[in-house]
């Protein structure tokens, strides 16, 4: 069997090798024999914009600059035009500092929270739903099937904190047949904001990417990756209806049940292209 490792087109993965993000907790196993694992860590972040406290989130927290200001931009409190002056990060008292012009938009504090059917409980602001209401993702790009089976083996492929720990969600920012950016956290919420924070800092046009997740494809998974930009969205898990709707309305690809070369797509479904050859009978 060959062992795991870092895929050549990855930009950015988890150290796997920090010891910081997980610990050895020993036990016993079912036949009452002694056992040792490791368990994920988890850590309060709370992220401020202009000095106003916004959100405290559990996440594993290493890639904490990218998911507090993933996080603002996903809410709508930050916009691309923005300009943001700093990002930053004090891992003793497990703050974000952001500090930006928001071109002259009102103060975002008070608005009402959501708390979401994300693991983890994710959190959205009132406003964030309508706010898709004006929002037609570009009909141009293109998902070829064959790219969705190689992307899956990759993944698998990868040297990371769930093959390490487990109770940890994947978030994959992919282009074509090939892996940009991955992103783990113990809500995939985290790991999809902590992708949108490392695409705004460096740049990233969204308009041709293919972000791939394990968790289910929720309303706020949906609602984040539309924020984001991104056509298409892929996962192993299933659907919502509520998830279904936007997705729709939207005009995001929505592809879930995705494994090797079977998967289920309920939105978006002109992007596809059947170049792959169909499963063989079992």
């Amino acid at each position: 069997m060959t062992a795991p490792k870092t895929h050549p087109s990855l930009r950015l993965a988890p150290n796997v090798s920090d010891p910081s993000l997980y610990q050895a907790i020993t036990g016993l196993d079912q036949d009452g024999q002694p056992l040792t694992l490791y368990a994920i860590n988890e850590r309060m972040l709370t992220v401020f914009l202009n000095g106003r406290e916004v959100v405290t989130v559990m996440t594993v927290g290493d890639n904490a600059r990218y998911l507090g200001l993933g996080f603002l931009l996903n809410q709508r409190m930050l916009e691309p035009g923005d300009t943001v002056h700093s990002v930053d990060y004090d891992p003793d008292d497990g703050t974000i500092m952001v500090r930006a012009d928001l071109a002259g938009r009102a103060d975002t504090g008070g608005k009402r929270r959501i708390h979401t059917s994300g693991c983890a409980v994710g959190t959205l602001f009132g406003g964030v739903m309508e706010s898709l209401d004006d929002i037609r993702l570009d009909p141009a790009p293109r998902l070829r099937t064959t790219w969705l089976r190689g992307l899956g083996r990759a993944i698998d492929g990868l040297d990371s904190l769930h093959l390490k720990t487990g109770s940890i969600h994947r978030c994959v920012l992919c282009q074509e047949d090939r892996l940009l950016a991955y992103l783990e956290d113990v809500g995939r919420h985290n790991a999809i904001d902590a992708l949108a924070g490392y695409m705004f800092l460096h740049g990233i046009d969204p308009k041709d990417k293919i972000l791939y997740t394990t968790g289910r494809l929720t309303s706020e998974v949906v609602i984040k990756t539309v924020i984001m930009g991104v056509p298409i969205l892929v996962s192993r898990g299933g659907f919502t209806a509520l998830g279904v709707e936007l997705a729709q309305k939207t005009d995001l690809t929505l592809i879930g049940r995705c494994r090797g070369r079977y998967f289920q797509a309920l939105a978006g479904q002109h992007r596809l292209v059947f170049d792959a050859p169909p499963p063989r009978e079992p």
